[in-house]
């Protein structure tokens, strides 16, 4: 092994790194994690309590089975976004709807904290797209789009091939259109 090489003699915590960045970098991270983040005080807060000396303050609801199901929805829409990163547009509209249902339903939204965090996280979902391959002519032409292929490209793309068996002969078989029966 040459001493630039990279092999056995790499820590296991920068090999973990760089493939949490690999993946990271080919799915909408942060707007799963903005997602999940908005759902746990949305699904929290409305099953808190808080005891300040001798006085108990309960923020329970009517409502606690709504916030919890928004707060689970949200949290599985964030793994959605990370997982299945094809459907990230309505991942990221419902997380918005979800959020913006919230603000009645789950006390003005995890108290305005998971309402915030859901509504980004959605935002971000929506405006997220995967990236480009680095070398664009290295890529095979079906990867390229029709925008990027010149015309010739696409004429040569589109052309169907002929198929013919060996020693088929088209002059022989033409009748000027009619069946060899008729």
């Amino acid at each position: 092994m040459s001493p630039e090489s990279t092999g056995q003699n790499e820590h296991y915590i920068r090999v973990l790194r760089r493939r949490f960045r690999a993946w990271r970098g080919h799915r909408p991270f942060w707007a799963g994690l903005f997602t999940m983040v908005g759902g746990i005080p949305i699904a929290y807060f409305p099953y808190a309590s808080m005891t300040l000396g001798n006085m108990t303050l309960a923020m329970s609801t009517t409502a606690g089975a709504g916030s919890l199901i928004i707060g689970v929805l949200l949290i599985t829409l964030g793994l959605t976004m990370w997982y299945h990163s094809i459907v990230r547009v309505f991942a990221g509209v419902a997380a918005i709807l979800l959020a913006l249902i919230s603000i009645p339903v789950a006390n003005i939204g995890g108290f305005v904290i998971g309402f915030i965090f859901a509504l980004v996280g959605g935002a971000l979902s929506i405006s997220w797209a995967p990236g480009k391959p680095e070398d664009a002519e290295k890529t095979p032409l079906a990867e390229h789009s029709d925008e990027e292929r010149s015309a010739d490209e696409l004429h040569t793309a589109a052309a169907v091939p002929q198929q013919q068996g060996s020693g088929y002969d088209l002059a022989v078989d033409t009748d000027g259109g009619g069946h060899r029966a008729g």
